[in-house]
Protein backbone atom coordinates (compact mmCIF):
# COMPACT_ATOMS: atom_id res chain seq x y z
CA UNK A 1 0.00 0.00 0.00
CA UNK A 2 1.45 3.37 -1.03
CA UNK A 3 2.31 5.80 1.71
CA UNK A 4 0.42 9.08 1.82
CA UNK A 5 2.74 12.06 1.54
CA UNK A 6 1.86 14.78 4.05
CA UNK A 7 2.60 18.24 2.62
CA UNK A 8 4.92 20.52 4.56
CA UNK A 9 3.17 23.57 6.03
CA UNK A 10 4.17 26.91 4.57
CA UNK A 11 3.28 28.59 7.87
CA UNK A 12 3.04 26.81 11.20
CA UNK A 13 1.81 28.21 14.53
CA UNK A 14 2.34 26.34 17.78
CA UNK A 15 0.81 27.34 21.12
CA UNK A 16 0.25 30.95 20.06
CA UNK A 17 -1.10 33.16 22.81
CA UNK A 18 -1.72 36.88 22.96
CA UNK A 19 -2.58 38.85 26.09
CA UNK A 20 -3.28 42.53 26.65
CA UNK A 21 -2.54 42.89 30.34
CA UNK A 22 -5.05 40.65 32.16
CA UNK A 23 -7.14 40.14 29.00
CA UNK A 24 -6.29 36.98 27.07
CA UNK A 25 -7.26 37.41 23.40
CA UNK A 26 -5.67 34.25 21.93
CA UNK A 27 -5.17 30.98 23.78
CA UNK A 28 -2.79 28.18 22.73
CA UNK A 29 -3.60 28.18 19.01
CA UNK A 30 -1.98 25.57 16.78
CA UNK A 31 -2.49 26.17 13.07
CA UNK A 32 -0.84 24.95 9.86
CA UNK A 33 -1.25 26.81 6.58
CA UNK A 34 -0.30 24.92 3.42
CA UNK A 35 0.89 26.23 0.04
CA UNK A 36 -1.79 27.22 -2.44
CA UNK A 37 -4.83 26.90 -0.20
CA UNK A 38 -7.51 29.36 0.82
CA UNK A 39 -8.14 29.15 4.56
CA UNK A 40 -11.17 30.95 5.96
CA UNK A 41 -10.75 32.24 9.52
CA UNK A 42 -14.18 32.73 11.05
CA UNK A 43 -15.83 33.55 14.37
CA UNK A 44 -17.89 36.25 16.02
CA UNK A 45 -16.49 39.59 17.14
CA UNK A 46 -14.14 39.05 20.06
CA UNK A 47 -13.29 35.51 18.96
CA UNK A 48 -9.57 36.33 18.69
CA UNK A 49 -9.27 36.41 14.89
CA UNK A 50 -7.90 39.94 14.66
CA UNK A 51 -5.38 39.40 17.44
CA UNK A 52 -4.15 36.19 15.82
CA UNK A 53 -3.77 37.92 12.46
CA UNK A 54 -1.87 40.80 14.06
CA UNK A 55 0.62 38.26 15.41
CA UNK A 56 1.00 36.51 12.03
CA UNK A 57 1.38 39.83 10.19
CA UNK A 58 4.02 41.21 12.56
CA UNK A 59 1.78 44.01 13.83
CA UNK A 60 2.02 42.63 17.37
CA UNK A 61 4.25 40.15 19.16
CA UNK A 62 2.85 36.93 20.60
CA UNK A 63 3.04 36.51 24.35
CA UNK A 64 3.38 32.72 23.96
CA UNK A 65 4.15 30.16 21.29
CA UNK A 66 6.26 29.96 18.13
CA UNK A 67 5.89 30.62 14.40
CA UNK A 68 7.68 28.77 11.62
CA UNK A 69 7.79 29.85 7.98
CA UNK A 70 8.94 27.35 5.34
CA UNK A 71 10.05 25.08 8.18
CA UNK A 72 12.25 27.66 9.92
CA UNK A 73 11.45 29.57 13.14
CA UNK A 74 10.66 33.24 12.56
CA UNK A 75 9.83 36.31 14.62
CA UNK A 76 8.31 39.21 12.75
CA UNK A 77 9.16 42.55 14.35
CA UNK A 78 6.85 44.61 12.13
CA UNK A 79 4.42 44.27 9.20
CA UNK A 80 7.25 45.36 6.89
CA UNK A 81 9.41 42.55 8.27
CA UNK A 82 6.62 40.06 7.54
CA UNK A 83 6.17 41.54 4.06
CA UNK A 84 9.87 41.11 3.29
CA UNK A 85 9.45 37.45 4.28
CA UNK A 86 6.51 36.97 1.92
CA UNK A 87 3.55 37.54 4.26
CA UNK A 88 1.28 40.43 3.21
CA UNK A 89 -1.81 41.66 5.02
CA UNK A 90 -4.58 43.61 3.29
CA UNK A 91 -6.88 45.18 5.86
CA UNK A 92 -10.42 46.33 5.24
CA UNK A 93 -9.32 49.97 4.86
CA UNK A 94 -6.68 48.81 2.30
CA UNK A 95 -4.12 51.42 3.54
CA UNK A 96 -4.00 53.08 0.13
CA UNK A 97 -3.19 56.74 -0.54
CA UNK A 98 -6.30 57.92 -2.43
CA UNK A 99 -4.73 60.95 -4.13
CA UNK A 100 -1.69 59.06 -5.40
CA UNK A 101 -1.70 57.12 -8.65
CA UNK A 102 -2.10 53.38 -8.99
CA UNK A 103 1.62 52.95 -9.74
CA UNK A 104 2.61 55.10 -6.77
CA UNK A 105 0.42 52.98 -4.48
CA UNK A 106 1.74 49.68 -5.81
CA UNK A 107 5.34 50.78 -5.18
CA UNK A 108 4.73 52.80 -2.01
CA UNK A 109 7.73 52.31 0.28
CA UNK A 110 9.66 50.38 -2.36
CA UNK A 111 9.96 52.84 -5.22
CA UNK A 112 12.19 52.00 -8.19
CA UNK A 113 14.96 54.42 -9.11
CA UNK A 114 17.46 54.89 -11.93
CA UNK A 115 20.74 56.82 -12.34
CA UNK A 116 20.46 60.48 -13.33
CA UNK A 117 23.40 62.37 -14.87
CA UNK A 118 25.90 61.09 -12.28
CA UNK A 119 26.17 57.51 -10.92
CA UNK A 120 25.44 58.59 -7.35
CA UNK A 121 22.33 60.60 -8.33
CA UNK A 122 19.10 58.68 -8.73
CA UNK A 123 15.56 59.61 -9.67
CA UNK A 124 12.29 57.71 -9.67
CA UNK A 125 11.95 55.25 -12.54
CA UNK A 126 8.31 56.16 -13.24
CA UNK A 127 8.21 54.40 -16.60
CA UNK A 128 9.25 51.06 -15.11
CA UNK A 129 6.91 51.40 -12.12
CA UNK A 130 3.99 52.07 -14.49
CA UNK A 131 4.91 49.06 -16.66
CA UNK A 132 5.35 46.74 -13.66
CA UNK A 133 2.10 47.93 -12.07
CA UNK A 134 0.28 47.17 -15.30
CA UNK A 135 1.81 43.69 -15.29
CA UNK A 136 0.68 42.96 -11.73
CA UNK A 137 -2.85 44.15 -12.45
CA UNK A 138 -2.90 42.11 -15.67
CA UNK A 139 -2.08 39.00 -13.64
CA UNK A 140 -5.33 39.65 -11.77
CA UNK A 141 -7.24 40.40 -15.00
CA UNK A 142 -8.20 43.76 -13.51
CA UNK A 143 -9.87 46.03 -16.07
CA UNK A 144 -7.65 49.03 -15.36
CA UNK A 145 -5.20 50.35 -17.95
CA UNK A 146 -4.19 53.84 -16.80
CA UNK A 147 -1.60 53.43 -14.05
CA UNK A 148 -1.47 57.20 -13.53
CA UNK A 149 -5.11 57.34 -12.43
CA UNK A 150 -5.57 58.41 -8.79
CA UNK A 151 -6.81 55.59 -6.58
CA UNK A 152 -9.68 57.78 -5.33
CA UNK A 153 -11.22 57.46 -8.81
CA UNK A 154 -11.35 53.64 -8.65
CA UNK A 155 -14.21 51.40 -7.57
CA UNK A 156 -13.98 49.32 -4.41
CA UNK A 157 -13.09 46.16 -6.30
CA UNK A 158 -10.43 47.96 -8.32
CA UNK A 159 -8.89 49.32 -5.12
CA UNK A 160 -8.68 45.76 -3.81
CA UNK A 161 -6.82 44.85 -7.01
CA UNK A 162 -4.33 47.66 -6.38
CA UNK A 163 -3.78 46.49 -2.79
CA UNK A 164 -3.24 42.92 -3.99
CA UNK A 165 -0.85 44.14 -6.70
CA UNK A 166 1.25 45.76 -3.98
CA UNK A 167 1.47 42.36 -2.28
CA UNK A 168 2.49 40.78 -5.61
CA UNK A 169 5.17 43.44 -6.02
CA UNK A 170 6.70 42.08 -2.79
CA UNK A 171 6.29 38.52 -4.15
CA UNK A 172 4.11 37.59 -1.19
CA UNK A 173 3.42 33.87 -0.84
CA UNK A 174 0.82 34.34 1.90
CA UNK A 175 -1.81 37.05 1.53
CA UNK A 176 -4.05 37.74 4.50
CA UNK A 177 -7.31 39.46 3.52
CA UNK A 178 -9.45 41.03 6.23
CA UNK A 179 -13.14 41.31 5.26
CA UNK A 180 -12.33 42.02 1.59
CA UNK A 181 -15.97 42.33 0.45
CA UNK A 182 -17.28 44.36 3.39
CA UNK A 183 -19.27 47.42 2.25
CA UNK A 184 -19.09 46.35 -1.42
CA UNK A 185 -22.06 45.79 -3.70
CA UNK A 186 -22.84 42.50 -5.42
CA UNK A 187 -20.90 43.30 -8.61
CA UNK A 188 -17.83 44.59 -6.75
CA UNK A 189 -17.89 41.62 -4.36
CA UNK A 190 -17.91 39.23 -7.31
CA UNK A 191 -14.84 41.02 -8.70
CA UNK A 192 -12.98 40.58 -5.41
CA UNK A 193 -13.89 36.89 -5.23
CA UNK A 194 -12.44 36.47 -8.72
CA UNK A 195 -9.25 38.23 -7.60
CA UNK A 196 -8.85 35.72 -4.76
CA UNK A 197 -9.46 32.81 -7.13
CA UNK A 198 -6.71 34.14 -9.40
CA UNK A 199 -4.32 34.32 -6.43
CA UNK A 200 -5.04 30.67 -5.66
CA UNK A 201 -4.62 29.70 -9.33
CA UNK A 202 -1.23 31.44 -9.25
CA UNK A 203 -0.19 29.24 -6.32
CA UNK A 204 -0.55 31.91 -3.63
CA UNK A 205 -1.87 31.08 -0.18
CA UNK A 206 -4.77 33.17 1.10
CA UNK A 207 -5.98 33.52 4.68
CA UNK A 208 -9.49 34.97 4.45
CA UNK A 209 -11.09 36.64 7.47
CA UNK A 210 -14.78 37.03 6.77
CA UNK A 211 -18.20 37.27 8.36
CA UNK A 212 -19.75 36.55 4.96
CA UNK A 213 -20.38 32.82 4.96
CA UNK A 214 -21.34 32.83 1.28
CA UNK A 215 -17.88 34.16 0.44
CA UNK A 216 -16.36 31.45 2.61
CA UNK A 217 -18.31 28.69 0.86
CA UNK A 218 -17.43 30.14 -2.55
CA UNK A 219 -13.68 30.35 -1.90
CA UNK A 220 -12.32 28.32 0.99
CA UNK A 221 -10.58 24.95 0.92
CA UNK A 222 -10.53 24.81 4.70
CA UNK A 223 -12.34 26.56 7.52
CA UNK A 224 -10.93 27.52 10.91
CA UNK A 225 -13.37 28.79 13.54
CA UNK A 226 -12.33 30.60 16.71
CA UNK A 227 -14.23 31.51 19.84
CA UNK A 228 -13.09 33.07 23.12
CA UNK A 229 -9.54 33.11 21.76
CA UNK A 230 -9.39 29.39 21.03
CA UNK A 231 -9.47 27.44 17.80
CA UNK A 232 -12.22 24.87 18.02
CA UNK A 233 -12.87 23.93 14.37
CA UNK A 234 -10.22 23.20 11.74
CA UNK A 235 -11.48 21.09 8.84
CA UNK A 236 -11.83 20.95 5.07
CA UNK A 237 -14.84 22.89 3.84
CA UNK A 238 -16.22 19.83 2.09
CA UNK A 239 -19.96 20.16 1.55
CA UNK A 240 -20.60 22.65 4.33
CA UNK A 241 -23.17 25.32 3.51
CA UNK A 242 -23.25 28.91 4.74
CA UNK A 243 -25.92 27.91 7.26
CA UNK A 244 -23.81 24.97 8.47
CA UNK A 245 -20.90 27.27 9.19
CA UNK A 246 -23.12 29.82 10.97
CA UNK A 247 -24.48 27.04 13.21
CA UNK A 248 -20.95 25.84 13.96
CA UNK A 249 -19.98 29.35 15.02
CA UNK A 250 -23.02 29.66 17.29
CA UNK A 251 -22.40 26.21 18.77
CA UNK A 252 -18.81 27.16 19.52
CA UNK A 253 -19.92 30.39 21.16
CA UNK A 254 -22.29 28.47 23.43
CA UNK A 255 -19.51 26.03 24.32
CA UNK A 256 -17.05 28.86 25.01
CA UNK A 257 -19.59 30.57 27.26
Amino acid sequence: MAETTIPTPLLSLRGIGKSYGPVVAVREVDLDIFPGEVVALCGDNGAGKSSLIKVISGAEEATAGTISLRGKPVTFTSPHDALENGVATIYQDLALAPRLSIAQNVFMGSELTKPFLLPFLRILDKKRMIADSQRYLSQLSAAVTDMTRPVERLSGGQRQAVAISRALRWNAEIIIMDEPTAALGVKESALVLDLIRKLKADGRTVILISHNMRDVVALADRIVIMGAGRKYVDRPLGHLSADDIAHMIMAGNAKAA
